[in-house]
């Protein structure tokens, strides 16, 4: 069986593991063959192809042709790739149809109960953890901006606004309107002009280009309400998949720790028209 390793690597993209990549790879190099011989050329030992197998004629990728011994059947695999897909897609709905139920059922509230009992005798440091990728950064902020009662604080790079902007403007805006305060602290650019021209609909934003050493202490900084901090710990030329931030339920670090140095910032900057 020859198969590019850059191949096998675009089906792991998939989220097909190396015995499914191996196995679908092997059948379709012969296009019908039972566990065994799929074993001998794919080097996926035979105790465990026909789970592996079984594993993909779930997902559309092989069909199983009954008889002694079992045989599978290659899916074509442009095919294959539309039934992954569909299925997925299919999954996903009615996942989707479950969490909703579930959230306007009595379980949540019993689960809210349970997990507002139990915070109150956490210490700040045990509502404490560290975010790992753009993605739970971004999930992160959100959840913490829909909690917000009185005040967001954002220093933000260029960049970490705008995707910031492109993600969360709706919600934002939202809070906004129900009476938080919301201040950002970034570079005001030509290349970000329109963004700082909406976000100064809802939020009050102060340009920092020209202020000196300011610079430096730009990133990813969020507070709300003086009572939780997010602080980003790489900066905007990782790659997202690899972004760590730390983030905090501790009064003291945001509102003595965070929130001084963010007045210091502000003070600074120069308001945007």
């Amino acid at each position: 069986m020859v198969v590019s390793s850059r191949t096998l690597d675009a089906l792991k993209t998939i989220g097909l593991n190396k015995y499914e990549r191996n196995l679908w790879a092997a059948l379709l190099s012969r296009g019908a063959s039972t566990a065994g011989e799929l074993s001998d050329i794919s080097n996926v030992p035979r105790s465990r192809c026909y789970d592996v197998l079984e594993s993909l004629s779930d997902r559309g990728f092989v069909i199983l042709q009954p008889g002694k011994p079992m045989k599978y059947i290659a899916v074509n695999p442009r095919e294959a790739l539309e039934r992954a897909k569909k299925k997925i897609n299919e999954e996903a709905v009615e996942l989707s149809e479950k969490i909703e139920r579930l959230s306007k059922s009595d379980a949540i509230k019993e689960l809210e109960r349970i997990h507002k009992d139990n915070i109150k005798t956490l210490r700040p440091e045990d509502v404490t953890g560290a975010l790992k990728g753009r993605y739970a950064m971004l999930q992160q902020m959100e959840t913490m901006f829909k909690k917000a009662k009185k005040s967001i604080k954002l220093v933000m790079t260029e960049s970490a606004m705008q995707e910031i902007f492109e993600n969360h403007s709706g919600l934002m805006k939202k809070v906004s309107d129900a009476g938080v305060r919301i201040q950002v602290a970034m570079p005001v650019t030509k290349q970000n002009e329109d963004v700082v021209k909406e976000l100064s609909k809802f939020a009050q934003v102060r340009d920092v280009s020209d202020v000196e050493h300011i610079e430096r202490m730009l990133g990813r900084f969020c507070s709300v309400d003086g009572n939780e901090f997010m602080m980003g710990l790489t900066d905007d030329k990782t790659h997202p998949t690899q972004d760590v931030a730390f983030w905090t339920q501790s009064q003291h670090a945001a509102s003595q720790v965070f929130e001084p140095m963010f007045d210091l910032v502000w003070h600074h900057a120069k308001s945007v028209k």
